[in-house]
């Protein structure tokens, strides 16, 4: 399918999401609080750079463009933030177990990820959902909340 049309098919889905409901109204994916952008954010899978980037007031600057990941820097007046896209969530789990050992806290979606300061994410998630994860060397595990 081609890239106009899978783009004109997501946002007709979007659409249909938000206008009609879908299911038992549960998200698809775990976020903190559920918002138009943040839905939209787990509706566009794969995800891309540079829409989630806009989600969050940013022009992204790609630094990393390859088939298993596209990865773009942020710097806002929220903080600075890396943003990697995946085109299968295999992909995405493995990065993160590789970006372990180093430690770091993400918000992680499906098939994306997004890195910075703990402060900084809990300003981004209501925008783009997910999940906040902090990672250490014995892998993801959640961030308390409070």
């Amino acid at each position: 399918m081609p890239h106009t049309a899978r783009g004109v098919a997501a946002v007709a889905l979007l659409f249909l999401l938000t206008a009609c409901g879908g299911g038992d109204g549960k998200p698809a994916a775990k976020a903190s609080e559920s918002t138009e952008p943040a839905a939209a954010a787990q509706v566009v899978a794969p995800a891309k750079v540079e829409i989630i980037a806009g989600m969050t007031g940013c022009t992204a600057v790609i630094r990393i463009e390859a088939a298993e990941l596209r990865q773009g820097s942020c710097r806002t007046g929220q903080g600075d933030y890396i943003i990697a896209t995946f085109p299968k969530d295999s992909l995405k789990d493995t990065w993160l177990d590789a970006a372990a050992i180093y430690g770091g806290t993400y918000i992680v979606g499906p098939q994306w990820a997004v890195g910075g300061k703990v402060e900084v994410l809990k300003k981004l998630q209501p925008e783009i959902g997910g999940e906040i994860v902090q990672l250490t060397g014995s892998g993801p595990s959640p961030v308390p909340t409070a």
